[in-house]
């Protein structure tokens, strides 16, 4: 494999205190040369957040993973057309997908509300998109700082933000594509934004990612080595700057030479 990842979640200080799981869930596939990951956040006042989280991105990499060969040829350009219409596409199903679960449940559809990052990425761009908060942060081989792809959705007042399960989510998700090489990519539920971007001008504060760039670089085995990470987000340090639940799905590319 050319692609290196991990992902772990931890829940919060509040949630800890409260008796409540992590609302938070993270996973990511690989693919030959493509990687697949997505994030997603539930929301703190919804019954069943933790388990809309859970299925969004189940939901999400399951439909983008139909499209694995495609997106796998070397020769394949992804336009911001077709970005645009495959995540929209994404998430309608990820939309029928909670709705079916609400009905099931037999309350309303906002009980499984979440925020939802996704991305595909190959050796030579990566296609994301984002419904609410929290942060994708990447970079390039030739570049030698972190770039922000999108700036958080944090609506009109504090702790507000758009949901998967919002009316106006489609409207909303933002759709971006970066060609080049990808050598780390980060994607983080909002927990970990106030230690890791510079809200002021929406720049990634470089002392945050490196350590963890470097981790993903150096370990062997990722996919079982969580101990670094597990340690870094139940760190007293951190909790005493952020009482949310956390999430870090990152990523390595090993360029071929």
């Amino acid at each position: 494999m050319i692609w290196k990842a991990t992902c772990h979640s931890s829940t919060g200080i509040w949630h800890q205190r409260h008796d409540l799981p992590c609302q938070d869930y993270g996973e990511y596939c690989l693919v030959d040369k493509l990687i697949i990951g997505a994030v997603a956040d539930g929301a703190g006042s919804a019954k069943y957040s933790a388990q809309g989280a859970k299925l969004a991105v189940k939901e999400i990499l399951d439909y983008l993973h139909k499209f694995k060969k495609k997106f796998s040829q070397q020769s394949y350009q992804l336009t911001a057309k077709i970005a645009k219409q495959t995540f929209y596409e994404g998430v309608q199903k990820v939309r029928t997908s909670l709705q079916e679960k609400a009905f099931k449940e037999q309350c309303s559809l906002n009980e499984f509300a979440c925020t939802l990052i996704a991305f595909v990425a190959t050796p030579d761009w990566i296609s994301a998109m984002q419904i609410g908060d929290g942060f994708l942060v990447t970079r390039l081989y030739d570049q030698p700082s972190y770039q922000l792809f999108f700036h958080p959705d944090k609506g009109e007042f504090v702790n507000e933000t758009t949901f998967i399960t919002s009316r106006n989510a489609l409207a909303t998700m933002q759709v971006h594509t970066l060609p080049g090489k990808q050598r780390f990519i980060c994607a983080s539920t909002d927990g970990l934004e106030s230690v890791s971007i510079n809200l002021r001008n929406w720049l990634p504060f470089a002392p945050f990612f490196k350590p963890l760039e470097t981790y993903i670089e150096q370990t062997n085995n990722p996919k079982e080595d969580k101990e670094y990470l597990s340690q870094f987000l139940s760190s007293k340090r951190l909790q005493s700057r952020t009482d949310d639940d956390k999430t870090l799905l990152i990523c390595f590319y090993k360029l071929q030479l």
